[in-house]
C-alpha cells in the first residue's frame, strides 16, 4: 500500500473513531433539571384541595431518559416540611446515596435544595418517582420516569407510533396532613374517595387509526390494586418494570400497588371514541376512573357499557400473574444477550421468610415484619454506617424466619445484614386476609412463585426456575405467599418495604445491608460531596 493509501486508511479510521466517540458522548449524555416543589390548589375529584406540584405541574414533569443517561436534578423544596423523592424501580447501581428514602438520605429542609446525581443504566422500561416522606404521596409529587433504548440496542417489537404514560392512583379528598394525623393517632385510613388517571377524573388520549401505541401503566396509589382495560382493544404485554416479556395478549391487567406495565395497543377498530377504564380490585366498593381513547378520524363519542372487570376471585389474578414470562431471546438494556448466567441454576445463600402482621403497640395500630415494627431514626442508616455511629440501627432485632408465639410486636430500626454477591431466597408470607405488595429498592428480582396457605420448602417444586420475569414490586395474595430470588450484586443500604403506604408508614419495612469489607469504586461510589447531614451525623465533616 502506497503513502496515499495509508493516508486514506488513516483518515477512515480517524473518522470512524470520531463518529463512535460522538455517538457514545451523545448517548451517555448528561441531562440537567431543576425542579421546584410547591403546594397548589386543584380539584382532582371536584373538591378544591391542597396538592403537591413540581414546577407547577400535577402530576409532576415526566422524566424521559435514554439508558446510560446521567441525571443531575436539583430539587428545591418550597413546602413547609422536609421532603424527599425516591426513584421507584431505578436500580441506582453502586449508589444508594441517591435512593431518596429516609434510611439513606436526610430529608431536604424547607426552603432548601438537594441535587440528585444518578445514571439510568441497564434498565429500559417504565418507572415512576414519588415522595418517600410522611404522607406526601397522598398529595401528589409523583410522576412518570421512562427509560428508552439506545440506538445500538434493538427492541423485541416494532417501534411504536406513539407513547402514552398513564399514572393511575387512588385518591383522597382529605389532605395529606390530616391523613397522617389519623395514622399517628392509631387509626387506619378510610377507603379512598376515587381514582385518578394522570391526576384527573377524566382525560383524553388521541391516536390515529391503524397505528400502534405504547401505553405505560403505573399504579401510583396508596393502597388498592387496580385493573386496567380498554374498550374493544387488546393489550399486548411487552415489558414489566425493566424486563422484556413474552408478548401475550390480555383483555385487562391487574396492576398492584407500586407496579408498572408496558403494553402495545393497535388502533384497529372502527373510528370512534373508546373507554379506557381503571377500577379497583378486591374491594367491596368498586371505584372507577375513565379516560377516552380518541381516534383522530372519529366523529362518534364513546358508547355502550364500560368493559367489564375480570372475575373478583383471587385465582384469576394469580393465573394472570403466573402467565407473565421473561423474554429470554431479547436483549437486555445492554447491546448483548442475557448470557449464560441463569437464576434457576444457582443455590441460594440463605432463605429469608418475612411475615407481615398488624399489631397494637402502646395502644396504637402498627404493622410489623416478623413481629418487628420499623421506626425511622433521626439519622439515616446509610450515614450512620458510613460514619461508624453505633446505636442507630439493629442487625439482630429481626429474625430471618417468623417466630411462633404471641402476636405482640416490638419497635426497632431493623436491618438484615448480607454479603455482597449473596444470592438469596425471600418468601413473603401473608397470613392476613388483605392484599399485600412488596418493593425492594436498588434491585430487580425474579418472582418465581405464588401460592396460598403456609409456605414450606416443599413449595419450591412449584417455582418457575426457567423464565420468571424480573421486577421490583411483587404482590402477595391474602392468606398466601410469594417467593422472589435476588442476586445481591449492588452494595449499599436498601429499603425493603410495603408498597401499601399506610403499612409502610406504620412499620412494615426494613433494610437490607449489602456489604463487603473490600472498599472499591467498582462496588460502591463515594459519599457525595453535597450530602445532607442530620441527626447524629450533623456537624461531621463532609467528605
Amino acid at each position: 500500500m502506497g503513502l496515499k493509501g495509508l493516508v486514506q486508511l488513516f483518515c477512515i479510521v480517524v473518522t470512524l473513531v470520531s463518529v463512535c466517540l460522538v455517538q457514545l458522548k451523545a448517548e451517555d449524555a448528561y441531562k440537567y433539571f431543576t425542579w421546584t416543589v410547591t403546594y397548589g390548589t386543584l380539584s382532582p375529584l371536584g373538591t378544591p384541595q391542597k396538592v403537591i406540584m413540581i414546577n407547577g405541574q400535577f402530576p409532576g414533569p415526566q422524566l424521559d431518559l435514554v439508558t446510560n443517561d446521567n441525571v443531575v436534578l436539583n430539587l428545591i423544596n418550597k413546602l413547609d416540611e422536609p421532603f424527599l423523592l425516591t426513584w421507584n424501580g431505578i436500580k441506582q447501581r453502586k449508589n444508594s446515596w441517591q435512593d431518596g428514602v429516609l434510611g439513606t438520605n436526610c430529608p431536604i429542609p424547607p426552603n432548601s435544595n438537594y441535587t440528585y446525581k444518578f445514571q439510568a443504566k441497564d434498565q429500559i422500561g417504565t418507572y415512576t418517582y414519588f415522595p418517600s416522606t410522611h404522607l406526601h404521596k397522598a398529595a401528589g409529587g409523583f410522576g412518570g420516569l421512562n427509560v428508552y433504548h439506545r440506538s445500538v440496542i434493538s427492541l423485541p417489537y416494532p417501534y411504536p407510533d406513539g407513547d402514552f404514560t398513564l399514572l393511575i392512583a387512588d385518591w383522597y379528598k382529605t389532605g395529606h396532613k390530616a391523613l397522617q394525623q389519623s395514622l399517628d393517632s392509631g387509626k387506619s385510613l378510610s377507603f379512598p374517595d376515587g381514582l385518578l388517571i394522570n391526576g384527573q377524573a377524566h382525560t383524553t388520549l388521541n391516536g390515529d387509526q391503524g397505528k400502534t401505541y405504547m401505553f405505560r401503566i403505573s399504579n401510583m396509589g396508596l393502597s388498592t390494586s387496580i385493573n386496567f382495560r380498554i374498550q374493544g382493544h387488546s393489550l399486548k404485554l411487552v415489558e414489566i418494570e425493566g424486563s422484556h416479556t413474552i408478548q401475550n395478549m390480555y383483555d385487562s391487567l391487574d396492576v398492584h400497588a407500586g407496579q408498572s406495565f408496558s403494553v402495545l395497543v393497535t388502533l384497529n377498530q372502527s373510528p370512534k371514541d373508546y373507554y379506557i377504564v381503571a377500577s379497583t380490585r378486591f374491594s367491596r366498593k368498586v371505584l372507577t376512573a375513565t379516560a377516552l381513547l380518541h381516534y383522530s378520524n372519529s366523529h362518534s363519542p364513546a358508547s355502550g357499557p364500560l368493559p367489564s372487570p375480570p372475575a373478583y376471585h383471587y385465582h384469576w389474578s394469580v393465573r394472570q400473574a403466573r402467565s407473565f414470562r421473561w423474554n429470554l431471546t431479547a436483549n437486555a438494556a445492554r447491546p448483548n444477550p442475557q448470557g449464560s448466567y441463569h437464576y434457576g441454576k444457582i443455590t441460594p445463600t440463605k432463605t429469608i421468610v418475612l411475615a407481615n402482621s398488624a399489631a397494637i403497640i402502646n395502644g396504637k395500630k402498627r404493622y410489623a415484619v416478623n413481629k418487628v415494627s420499623y421506626v425511622n431514626p433521626d439519622t439515616p442508616l446509610k450515614l450512620a454506617d458510613y460514619f461508624n455511629i453505633p446505636g442507630i440501627f439493629s442487625v439482630d432485632s429481626i429474625q430471618s424466619l417468623p417466630s411462633n408465639g404471641p402476636a405482640s410486636a416490638q419497635i426497632a430500626t431493623s436491618v438484615i445484614p448480607n454479603s455482597l454477591h449473596d444470592f438469596i431466597e425471600v418468601v413473603f408470607q401473608n397470613n392476613e386476609n388483605t392484599m399485600q405488595s412488596w418493593h425492594l429498592d436498588g434491585y430487580d428480582f425474579w418472582v418465581v412463585g405464588y401460592g396460598f396457605g403456609e409456605w414450606t420448602p416443599a413449595k419450591r417444586r412449584s417455582y418457575n426456575l426457567v423464565d420468571a420475569v424480573t421486577r421490583h414490586t411483587a404482590q402477595v395474595y391474602p392468606n398466601g405467599w410469594t417467593t422472589i430470588l435476588v442476586s445481591l450484586d449492588n452494595e449499599g443500604m436498601w429499603n425493603l418495604r410495603s408498597a401499601i403506604w399506610e403499612r409502610q408508614y406504620l412499620g412494615q419495612q426494613l433494610y437490607l445491608r449489602v456489604w463487603t469489607a473490600q472498599k472499591s469504586l467498582s462496588t460502591e461510589y463515594n459519599i457525595p460531596a453535597n450530602v445532607l447531614l442530620c441527626g447524629k451525623v450533623n456537624g461531621h465533616h463532609h467528605p
